[in-house]
């Protein structure tokens, strides 16, 4: 069925790329570095089912900057790319057991590290739209990639590797039991990382700081993200967070939250800070509450020589705050609303691929 879709996809889209005069023509550049930064989010999750194939296929058309995603690390020891810890039941269905009678099926309600790649490749997961997204663009029979499967499908479309990537490792601080340990993420992700086209296009981005500092020490040329958000960031009764690999932002001088967190993120040499845009904390001010991130968050990065790119931005509104505010990219949903806007402020943003070649390599990396 997904098959069959993608196929008459690729011819149908033939005549509206070469008709299109917005699309234009497909221009060699070095790399994405120099335009606005939009980070297609899962792939674009607002407008195709996430963390597949065909969300990243999309992302490419949609003209994003940078593909974000996101690594779990499975039983077997193999990378993929989905966000959740677990395979949840609103997101995939069962298809059938590896093997008759697997005391592990049905593989939905599993935690990534307890299923072999082979079980996980069983399960459909394109074809439920999210309640959240109504607009998703489903695509029954798509599959959880590995990462390998997603930079050779992403290459061919990508001839001349433009397209950056922002890659996390989702990994669990809090309960370690549920995700592999910081060695394996940090090891097996590196590997895949060096013997990829893509290598110097790769941020690795994680909530996990440990993994940040354990990259860096294990290549320093590679960039880091510092993830950070009120459930990381925040503790009850004041302990030490598990995620900030030992720091506690109060140990930093300030003055402000905003300011400590920055210093923070500079302490374990992370090249950008990427704060939730949209969260709100309590304020003194006569609002009532501030944003979580501020003007002077991203004020004191920008003095240590830090992008800040904060992340799950879908309002144009606050994308705007942001932009004015010096956020240096938009980590979003909906990477072609938010190049649309760029685009009217007069930023340089990417090129979007031409949709004939994306759905054609799409066509035959899902055989």
């Amino acid at each position: 069925m997904c098959i069959i879709l993608v196929y008459a996809l690729v011819f149908t889209e033939i005549s509206l790329v070469y008709a299109s005069p917005s699309q234009g023509p497909f221009r060699t550049v070095s790399n994405n570095h120099q335009f606005y930064d939009i980070q297609a989010h899962r792939g674009g999750r607002g407008n195709v089912v996430e963390s597949t194939l065909p969300s990243f296929a999309w992302g490419l058309i949609d003209g994003a900057t940078t593909l974000e995603l996101d690594n779990g690390i499975t039983q077997d020891g193999e990378v993929v790319v989905w966000h959740d810890e677990n395979i949840l039941p609103e997101k995939c269905f069962d298809t059938a057991p590896v093997v008759p009678d697997d005391p592990a099926y049905p593989y939905v309600g599993k935690f990534i590290s307890n299923l072999t790649l082979a079980q996980i490749k069983t399960l459909d997961c394109g074809s439920k739209r999210q309640t959240n997204y109504p607009q998703q663009l489903a695509y029954p029979g798509a599959r959880i990639p590995t990462l390998r499967e997603v930079f050779d499908f992403v290459s061919c479309a990508d001839l001349s590797h433009q397209i950056l990537w922002n890659i996390e490792s989702k990994i669990n601080a809090r309960y370690t039991n549920q995700t592999a340990g910081v060695d394996d993420f940090v090891q097996k992700q590196h590997e895949i990382f060096i013997s990829s086209p893509y290598y110097q296009s790769i941020t690795y981005q994680s909530f996990d700081w440990r993994t940040l500092v354990s990259m860096k020490t294990l290549d320093d040329k590679l960039i880091t993200s510092a993830l950070i958000d009120e459930d990381t960031a925040f503790t009850p009764r004041g302990s030490t967070s598990p995620w900030l690999a030992g720091l506690r932002l109060e140990s930093f001088p300030g003055p402000s939250l905003s300011e400590q967190i920055a210093q923070a993120a500079h302490a374990i040499q992370a090249d950008i800070l990427s704060p939730t845009g949209t969260f709100l904390i309590p304020s003194s001010s006569h609002e009532g509450f501030s944003h979580f991130t501020t003007p002077e968050m991203i004020s004191e990065a920008h003095r240590f020589g830090m992008k800040v790119v904060p992340w799950t931005v879908n309002g144009l509104d606050r994308a705007e705050e942001l932009f004015k505010d010096g956020a240096d990219g938009i980590i979003t949903d909906y990477p072609n609303v938010v190049r649309r806007w760029a685009k009217q402020q007069g930023l340089r943003v990417a090129p979007k691929y031409p949709r004939q070649r994306v759905f054609s390599c799409l066509y035959q990396h899902m055989r």
